[in-house]
Parts: C-alpha cells; structure tokens; sequence
C-alpha cells in the first residue's frame, strides 16, 4: 500500500476540526486525522506492506522548466497569503514535520526524491513492485498507473476515508474511457487548473475521450489532426495546431515519473513501535490520544 502522503493530511486538515489541539493549543488535526486515516486503512485492507510516499519537491524544477505555469498559481498564492485549500495553510505547515516524526517512531516507512513528488515515488514504487498494490490518493494523475495486469489499483477517497472508490481499469474506463496510460493523454489535452497546466482550449475531458477513443492515443491524435481523411472537426483541427507548442512537452510533465532513484527501506507493517520511548513523548507533547491508540491496535492486530 502506497499513501500519497501530503494528499491524505490535506484531507485530514480539511476533515478534522481545527479546535482538535495539542496541550499546548497547537493544532493537531492534521496529525490525528493522518493517523486515523492509517489506522482504517490497516484494520481495512490489511496490507503485508506500506510505505508514506512523501513530497521532497512540490513543484521540481524540471517540471516548471517545460511548462512555467506549473503549480504557479499556488507560489502566488502562497505568496499572497490568501486562503485557497490548495495553499499549505500556516496551521498545517507546522503539522508536517509532527506527522514525519510520528510516522518514523512507529517505523511506518517514508520515501522520497530530491527534485521529485509524491507521485513519482508512487510511480516508481508501484512499478518495482512484484505484489499486487494498493496506491491510496486523492489526485487523480495517479490514475494513468492503473495496471490490471500488475495488479496495481487506486483507492480514491470518496466521502473522508470511511469511503474509498477501487480504481481498476474497468472502474476508470466506466468513468472515463481510457484505460491507465489513456488517462495521462486524456489528463494533458484536458488539463488541470490546480496544476496550472492549460490543456487543449476547447477539449474538455469528455470530447478528449472521444478523440483517444477514435485514434488510439495523444500521438495517434496529432497525426489525424494532420490527415484530412480523418474524423477530427475543422475546430478540433486548429485547437490542436494551435497548442502544439504545449502538446510538445505536456505529457512529459504529466507523466508520473517511474525510474526515481530511492533508497532502500523496510516497508513491512511494524508490529510494534520503532522507537517506543519517542512515540510516547511525542503522544504526550501533542495530545495523540485515541488516534494513536487505534493506528497501534489495528498494527498489533494486522501482525497476527
């Protein structure tokens, strides 16, 4: 099982109220929620192993290189100081490191990539793996690794976690048409706002469909748009000459990364506390009370 880290604990943030505080009145709703989160994941979908995929870099250089609009939006506002959910807002920042501290004293693994997202690490994760995976996200990009041949689902929180929707392809073609790889194409001619990629103007996720449908693929799309004989519209036809430019180096931003350099680690679920005496001191310092209880009972449980 492969947590995208940081797209669970935005979840929790939003989920829990903020009045859940530590002794001190910081808040901790991040941090409880996060752990009550892993705790019905565990009891759950028992997986032999887990690993909290964490986000190293946000918004990787190389990424910002080939579409300068990526994820600007959020510098800005970050900037700003404004409110937007997607911004790290200042009482969830100082949860962050609380949650990494309380996530290696229960030895629960976490990985990461200098330069690189959460998602990359799942991508490289999920493609090394010779057991079935479970990768659990709030971020439909990580859709386009959908292998039902690998055995590799998501798990997409519906409503919290208490529901989470099982992507397989035949979910993902039911919902969008396309099967795993079909949904990086139909993601870069659709494109994302909350990622600041443009998209094709005039192609939205339903008439992107259609098109993979007809032609296969983006490059099977790009060359109908060149072949008179082909279905595709004179509007159609023009949007995508139009937005060769960014068709150019979209996919390679949109596709999930599967060859990151990472460093070994133990993913086996603990069966006991890593570090016993530091996870009692950091229960203490930020009042992770029952939260923590169940997240230990579901571990002890899961080991028999």
């Amino acid at each position: 099982m492969l947590l995208d880290t940081a797209s669970l604990y935005f979840r929790a943030y939003f989920g829990v109220p903020e009045s859940v505080r530590a002794p001190d009145g910081s808040p901790v709703n991040a941090v409880r929620g996060l752990l009550d989160f892993v705790a019905r994941l565990v009891r759950d979908h028992r997986p032999d192993a887990l690993v909290a995929c964490m986000d190293a870099d946000w918004r990787p250089a190389w990424r910002v290189e080939l579409i300068p609009s990526y994820k600007a939006h959020r510098v800005a506002e970050e900037r700003a100081a404004g409110p937007d959910e997607e911004v790290v807002p200042d009482t969830l920042a100082p949860q962050v490191p609380v949650i990494e501290q309380v996530l290696d004293a229960l030895g629960i693994a976490r990985a990461e990539a200098a330069g690189y997202e959460a998602d990359d690490v799942i991508g490289t994760l999920a493609t090394r793996a010779t057991t079935p995976v479970d990768i659990v996200t709030g971020d439909r990009d990580l859709f386009q690794l959908i292998d039902d041949d690998r055995e590799v689902r998501v798990l997409y929180p519906v409503k919290g976690m208490g529901t989470l929707a099982a992507f397989d392809e035949a979910a993902l073609r039911e919902k969008y048409g396309v099967d795993g790889p079909g949904y990086a194409h139909l993601a870069v001619l659709r494109g994302d706002p909350s990622d600041g990629l443009p998209g094709v103007p005039g192609i939205g996720e339903k008439t992107a469909a259609k098109l993979l449908a007809a032609h296969g693929d983006l490059p099977g799309i790009l060359a109908a748009a060149e072949d008179p004989r082909s279905g595709i519209t004179p509007a159609q036809r023009r949007r995508l000459r139009e937005a060769m430019p960014y068709l150019a180096v979209a996919p390679t931003v949109v596709r999930v990364a599967r060859d990151v350099l990472l460093p070994e680690a133990d993913a086996r679920l603990p069966a006991e506390p890593e570090d016993a005496v530091r996870l009692n001191e950091l229960a203490e310092r930020w009042g992770l009370g029952s939260s923590l209880d169940r997240v230990l009972y579901a571990l002890d449980r899961s080991a028999r």
